[in-house]
């Protein structure tokens, strides 16, 4: 008799113990797919450097049309001006600056932008440029 106690009781932990078990999984996957959404959004809106081509601006200050441009997508001139990065001016016309997805998007309609492209660091290896411009020897 006292092993059947002890089966039934046994039996009453573990069913429980699953029950438990049961509710949490429950509980977690929704609030683990929750946390996958929200991760996704704020990696489609975390800000990355960008390059933005635009057409040399005609009477108008390379620097006041970059501004000008970047505050009609970010609301203001001060927004614009946290954003800028840097003034390309002499080999290219345009400027770069940190933007979300969305604002790389709207950007790339406005007047005077020709083109937007995420900013890449690029590293020769020493070798082949030895080789190719004679530098090694």
């Amino acid at each position: 008799m006292k092993e059947s106690k002890r089966s039934s009781i046994s039996f009453l932990a573990i069913a429980s113990l699953v029950l438990v078990l049961f509710s949490t999984v429950s509980i977690l996957s929704p609030m683990a797919e929750a946390a996958t959404k929200l991760q996704e959004a704020t990696q489609e809106e975390e800000a990355a450097v960008n390059i933005v081509y635009v057409a040399k601006p005609e009477g108008e200050e390379p620097e006041a049309f970059h501004i000008r441009t970047l505050a009609a997508v970010l609301g203001s001139e001060e927004a614009a001006k946290d954003s800028l990065i840097y003034h390309y001016k002499h080999a290219a016309s345009g400027f770069s600056a940190k933007l979300t997805r969305s604002q790389v998007e709207e950007l790339s309609k406005q007047p005077g932008v020709l083109r937007v492209v995420p900013s890449k660091t690029v590293r020769l290896h020493g070798s082949r440029v030895s080789a190719v411009t004679n530098l090694g020897m």
